[in-house]
């Protein structure tokens, strides 16, 4: 579980060249000021970037920053609801910290799941790995980074890869889905996974689900369809496949000048099926 700490509430204006966000704060002695927060999400963000909701922000006080802010969650309405009635969910917008809530799972054992997959004890982990693997098509081995190796503690025994990808879309039919756009990178890394099995590795690709309205995950073949069919393939190769699903809860509190901040717990909890539905629109 990490926490993040001092973070301002706010309500999302727009977000505008992928990186950057206008935020009105909404609490203490700034309410009202509207910031420019920086955007940590290089993707699409669709069903997910949705003006007048409900945002958390993070502030930096590093003189070498452009932005003093960080977007960190917002909090969306469900339709359809989930499956426990609820309308609403926490999603944490930040990709950059997906690869630390999966080390903290792995290094903490916190998911039943990576017990019974053999992933909570291991002798060392090594975090963005570069391999080079020869992909069908190609004369020449083509260099990859992979999120993970890690190093089981049976003597003798291969490495293990780990991709790890984060997730926030949820679609209309109340599914979970990766991609949320034409993302050829991440067709590269599910290639790049598949070499590695045939070579002997075991290797495992992670959905960091960081949307706690999601239930279910599939490759969204109707935004990507060479994505789908490329973790088709992969998983035919060998490539395992866990989702694991984000517990987010926000607690409010005060500064030392009585200034209202809040505090958020993210950890990941609990595994996920894969689903086949095929989203119509």
């Amino acid at each position: 579980m990490r926490v993040l700490e001092g973070l301002y509430r706010g309500r999302l204006i727009r977000r505008y060249k992928r990186f950057f966000a206008e935020v009105e704060l909404l609490e203490g002695e700034r309410a009202g000021e509207v910031v420019t927060a920086h955007c940590p999400n290089t993707g699409s963000m669709r069903a997910v970037c949705v003006e007048g909701c409900e945002v958390w922000l993070s502030p930096s006080d590093n003189p070498k920053r452009k932005l003093a802010w960080t977007w960190e969650l917002i909090r969306l309405p469900l339709g359809p609801p989930g499956a426990d009635g609820r309308r609403e969910a926490l999603v944490a917008v930040h990709t950059g910290r997906a690869n630390a809530h999966v080390e903290a799972a792995l290094q903490q054992a916190s998911v039943s799941v990576l017990h019974d997959m053999g992933l909570a004890d291991f002798a060392r982990l090594k975090r963005e790995s570069r391999v080079e693997v020869l992909l069908p098509g190609n004369d020449t081995p083509e260099r990859s980074r992979l999120d993970f190796q890690m190093w089981p503690k049976e003597e003798g025994a291969a490495s293990i890869y780990l991709e790890v990808k984060q997730l926030t879309l949820r679609e209309s039919d109340g599914h979970g889905y990766f991609p949320d756009s034409v993302s050829t990178r991440a067709q590269r890394h599910l290639a790049s996974l598949a070499a590695l099995v045939a070579a002997g590795h075991r290797c495992v690709l992670v959905f960091c689900v960081a949307h706690d309205g999601i239930e279910d995950v599939a490759p969204a073949a109707h935004l990507d369809p060479a994505y789908a069919q490329a973790f088709a393939r992969a998983q035919a190769a060998g490539v395992e496949v866990v989702a694991l699903g984000m517990q987010i809860t926000l607690e409010e509190s005060l500064s030392d000048a009585g200034q209202p901040l809040w505090r958020a717990r993210l950890g990941l909890t609990r595994a996920l099926p894969l689903h086949d539905a095929r989203f119509a629109g």
